[in-house]
């Protein structure tokens, strides 16, 4: 966009365009901007997080949660999950602060994978 920019104002400069014109043109193109980047950011809050745990005894869990619930969500849900005596085994690994600027930072795809000793696992991915 900077070069379309540029290209107005050079117009302007050499004649080839009145200075009201410009000025409409680059606000249309930072308008056009600003509806990208909307678009870009709604892509990214229409994803989920997914949390897998696959346990040996058969103790599964499965968590889908849209990426807009999920800071409350972990917050939240970590720390019950860490006073339930079944699942604070596998949530006491899980570094939600980690989780938290994986998704400020939109990232995508998997983003832990823990393997236990004995075979369990613990999934956490974007998509």
């Amino acid at each position: 966009m900077k070069e379309e920019i540029a290209k107005v104002l050079t117009m302007v400069q050499e004649g080839k365009l009145e200075a009201n014109k410009g000025a409409e043109l680059i606000q249309i193109l930072k308008e056009k901007e600003d509806v990208a980047d909307t678009l870009v950011d709604k892509k990214y809050t229409d994803k989920t997080l997914k949390i897998r745990v696959v346990s040996t005894d058969n103790d599964n869990v499965t968590v889908n949660l849209p990426i807009k619930l999920v800071k409350v969500v972990l917050m939240a849900g970590h720390g019950l999950a860490a006073s339930i005596p079944q699942s604070a085994q596998y949530v006491k690994d899980i570094d939600i602060n980690m989780i938290i600027e994986a998704i400020e930072n939109e990232l995508d795809g998997k983003i832990v994978d823990i393997q236990s000793a004995n075979g369990d696992t613990i999934s956490v991915i974007i998509e």
